[in-house]
């Protein structure tokens, strides 16, 4: 089974468009993604926290994000303490960039699934993190 048919992980760059990417294209490449998009999206309850935060500079946008999932855009997976454990060891392993607590749950979804495959415009970051537990697999980012 490809990455494509297991599912995706989805993501948001937290990132303002003065840190490189040119404003508005990264939400338009990802809105053709996600309609072109036919296997399953999932993700966790603190990418929807960040998400909506972000998404309230935009009118709007923070209910939109949660139409979204209401509508069964992605799956929200919740998180147990073990996957709080391993986010913390996560987080102390990339301090340097530092990773946050939604990239780390992004990244042990990932490991808990068997799935490299990120949806995120935040290469920088995702393209340094690897999947655990000996695969120390690279992410495959899209867009």
């Amino acid at each position: 089974m490809s990455n494509r048919e297991q599912g995706a992980l989805a993501t948001i760059n937290p990132r303002s468009p003065s840190d490189g990417e040119q404003s508005g294209h990264g939400s338009s490449v990802c809105v053709a993604l996600f309609e072109a998009w036919e296997g399953q999206v999932v993700s966790t309850e603190a990418v929807l926290t960040e998400a909506t935060h972000l998404l309230n500079r935009v009118r709007g946008g923070a209910l939109a994000c949660l139409d979204f999932f209401v509508q069964g855009g992605a799956v929200l997976v919740p998180t147990s303490r073990e996957t709080l454990a391993r986010c913390r060891e996560l987080m102390e392993k990339y301090a340097d960039l530092p990773m946050d607590y939604a990239d780390a749950t992004l990244v042990v979804l990932g490991e808990e699934l068997g799935t490299n495959l990120v949806m995120t415009t935040d290469r920088c970051d995702f393209g340094v993190y690897r999947l655990g537990f000996g695969s120390g697999r690279p992410f495959e980012i899209v867009p």
